[in-house]
């Protein structure tokens, strides 16, 4: 057995931290002595703490070590590979996006050192004026915060996919959100979430087609907004005003782009001629 002093040592965890443990139920000593309180640990608890040791290392959180090891010994190893291909699919999120960052960084650096303004990127978002055909949407309209956005396409898109799949109904499109609100609010937003379908049935709509200026962004949903602001300047230069609800068409699942460069947005403003 091993003093919890000589046990802190060898796993370089403080005596505090591994009581902290205790609490939380994370790892027990192996024996309290009941006379004098002292807490010891076993050999074997050594591979258990330097194993916690190594998912703290991953960024997991105390309550997900917990989940992942205090399991039933036929699940530990499936519970804990499910856990790591999950972080791993996070890590490698976020390795992308700091590398898209490095990239921008490096781009508005360049431009500067070409005596350019570090906003002359708007330039390459290209506008083109599009005749858009009318649709039937199946669809599903929401008030949606800005903490929903994330979690919440997923969740309406996934049951709109699965009515379509259970009325064998015809899919004619990919997904598309329709932004009702006339301003942002982060408390919430008018949303339409919608998929075009042959068959008329309860909860499609007539989408109209019309006049629509559009830009294709290829990249990162953080970027819309910078076609958004592109969009709204070419569409006052040009002498039209909005006529209906801008929205975006989503013509790759960003789950199945390599990376998110490789995600395909198209985004309409359906327009109008100015009033003289």
């Amino acid at each position: 057995m091993l003093s919890i002093g000589e046990f802190s040592k060898i796993c370089k965890v403080s005596t505090k931290t591994l009581r902290y443990y205790d609490e939380i139920g994370l790892i027990h000593p192996e024996d309290i002595n009941p006379e004098n309180g002292y807490r010891y640990y076993s050999i074997r608890q050594l591979k258990e703490m330097l194993l916690i040791n190594r998912l703290k290392s991953y960024h997991f959180s105390l309550e997900e070590i917990k989940t992942m090891i205090n399991v039933e010994e036929n699940q530990a190893e499936e519970k804990l590979i499910f856990g790591l291909q999950r972080k791993r699919k996070e890590v490698q999120a976020k390795i992308h996006a700091y590398e898209y960052t490095l990239t921008q960084l490096n781009q508005d650096i360049l431009r500067a050192d070409m005596g350019k303004s570090m906003m002359s990127w708007l330039d390459d978002i290209e506008v083109e004026l599009s005749e858009t055909q009318p649709m039937n949407i199946l669809y599903i309209r929401q008030m949606m915060s800005s903490d929903d956005y994330a979690l919440g396409y997923e969740k309406y898109f996934s049951r709109l996919y699965e009515r379509i799949a259970v009325n064998k109904l015809t899919l004619l499109g990919t997904p598309m959100t329709i932004y009702h609100s006339p301003e942002y609010n982060p408390a919430g937003n008018d949303t339409e979430f919608a998929i075009p379908i042959e068959e008329t049935v309860r909860e499609t709509r007539y989408l109209h087609g019309s006049l629509c200026a559009k830009s294709v962004l290829k990249g990162p949903y953080a970027e819309l907004t910078s076609v958004y602001a592109k969009l709204r300047e070419w569409v006052d230069d040009e002498g039209y005003d909005l006529a209906q609800s801008p929205y975006e068409v989503y013509v790759t699942d960003h789950q199945q782009a390599g990376v998110p460069e490789d995600i395909v947005t198209e985004v309409y403003f359906p327009i109008k001629k100015k009033e003289r």
